[in-house]
């Protein structure tokens, strides 16, 4: 019976057969480990003794090789070696030093970054790299589980660029909701900063990350003058309509460090009340001519955009395409009221155009039916004029359960006579919302709901539409 559960795979070579137990090997090397036996070195980590095998460690990390082999190092010499490592390492030792004999771990949101500590710092890179992918994956749960600062600055911090990338990716498309976790506090102020400086932050409004970094001052240790002024030069108070300026003058961190606060108000009340000299000397002043303050930043509040929420999308029929009209402001400054009309057409479902006929002076010319398995948006103008905007679209997804923002696409467009219309094209991978790539008439009902379908049957495809101005700046006509 034991032979029957065995996972061995025959296949033929050059008229042999070749079979793989390797499973079993390994599983003799891990009884090793387990039972203690033939160990000729101990292992001292947190005051616990690990009896291992010199040539299992010296196999599996170079690191180990080096300080148990060389006889330069006093380690090769010795039986008994005591390792100094962080608590949160210790704690998961035993794990890291099973995996080198199974290759077998369980990790989970708490215990994969000391995992990925020992892996780092004992060069174990086939462990660094399921590490790095079981983080990668499961982004959106670690920002729950109140673990996300912690990963995006050590994966920072160690250079692991592309875990940094998708950690940076996700908390600033979703900033709102990681602000509004626990360790959001424990965020460096390097790591802060290089957040709230981005253009592509997706926030309600300038308003909201305002009150984001207050909750994250509230929990500094000193949140002195210098601080405050390190921070919050990055918010950009000209964003904020009149109101909210107004309101600010209640908020007790702006009573407290009134000075600082009422010099940027005073930029943003002149920038709205069109007083281009007023702010631009501010500016000056300030030594930041090239400052960012009048650029918006995604703002997803209903002012600058739409959502698009198809329900039902895979009973959708084929080449479905939703169309809204919408307006928005041509100008960030309170003063003008100039408004921009939109009509959007969105096409997750593919397009058709049908078999026609055009009549030219040669003749008529048969033009054949076309269809192009894409996921398209379109965006055109109504009025003939020049219009510069900043063009994004947020699509959701789910993981683990946790709606959010799974990517972002961003463009600048001058919109014009001569091009009164901007298509994003292939928006989605056409087969990740659409599961029979062949017939969008017949999805396959047994296939698993698309990480792009949020709602709670997993049958909604979502997407938000943002147009923000960005012509230059008029003086006020008095």
């Amino acid at each position: 019976m034991n032979l029957l559960k065995r996972r061995v795979q025959l296949f033929k070579i050059l008229n042999e057969l070749q079979v793989d137990n390797s499973s079993t090997v390994l599983d003799k090397i891990a009884k090793l480990y387990a039972d203690k036996l033939m160990s000729d070195v101990c292992l001292v980590v947190g005051g616990k003794d690990y009896l291992a095998h010199r040539l299992i460690l010296c196999a599996s990390s170079e690191v180990f090789h080096v300080m148990l082999m060389n006889p330069n190092w006093t380690e090769s010499h010795n039986k008994r070696i005591t390792l100094q490592e962080p608590t949160q390492c210790c704690n998961v030792f035993g794990d890291f030093l099973a995996y080198l004999y199974t290759g077998r771990i369980q990790i989970s949101h708490a215990t994969v970054m000391p995992v990925m500590a020992l892996a780092d710092k004992y060069n174990v890179l086939d462990l660094m790299s399921l590490c790095k992918n079981f983080m990668i994956e499961n982004i959106p749960s670690a920002s729950r589980c109140n673990q996300l600062m912690n990963w995006l600055q050590y994966s920072f911090a160690c250079g692991h660029q592309q875990l940094a990338n998708a950690c940076r990716d996700y908390v600033r498309w979703n900033f709102q909701s990681v602000a509004a976790q626990d360790d959001f506090g424990t965020c460096e102020v390097d790591v802060l900063i290089s957040l709230i400086h981005m253009d592509d932050l997706a926030v309600y409004d300038e308003m909201t990350l305002f009150h984001c970094l207050v909750k994250w001052i509230e929990v500094q240790d000193d949140p002195n003058e210098n601080l405050i002024r390190q921070v919050f030069s990055y918010v950009r108070f000209p964003m904020m309509t009149p109101r909210q300026l107004a309101d600010l003058l209640l908020c007790s961190l702006t009573q407290r460090f009134k000075e600082f606060f009422v010099e940027r108000m005073a930029i943003a009340m002149a920038f709205h009340s069109g007083q281009r000299e007023e702010f631009t000397e501010a500016l000056l002043q300030q030594n930041n001519p090239d400052s960012q303050l009048f650029t918006p930043r995604l703002y997803t509040s209903e002012k600058w955009g739409t959502h698009i929420t198809l329900e039902n999308f895979p009973s959708l029929p084929a080449y479905h395409t939703r169309t809204l009209l919408l307006s928005s402001p041509a100008s960030c400054a309170d003063f003008e009221t100039d408004a921009y009309e939109w009509v959007i057409e969105f096409s997750p479902k593919g397009v058709w155009f049908r078999p026609c006929c055009l009549i030219v002076w040669q003749g008529n010319i048969e033009v054949p039916e076309t269809v192009l398995r894409t996921v398209r948006l379109s965006l055109m103008l109504k009025d003939p004029i020049e219009a510069h905007v900043r063009v994004a679209v947020l699509v959701y997804g789910v993981h683990g359960g946790v709606e959010h923002v799974r990517s972002t696409t961003v463009r600048n467009f001058i919109f014009s006579q001569e091009e009164p219309v901007l298509r994003y094209d292939n928006l989605l991978t056409y087969s990740d919302i659409n599961p029979d790539r062949f017939d969008c008439d017949r999805p396959q009902p047994n296939s698993p709901p698309s990480p792009f379908l949020v709602g709670p049957k997993r049958d909604t495809l979502k997407v938000q539409l943002i147009i923000l101005p960005q012509r230059p700046y008029k003086r006020r006509e008095r």
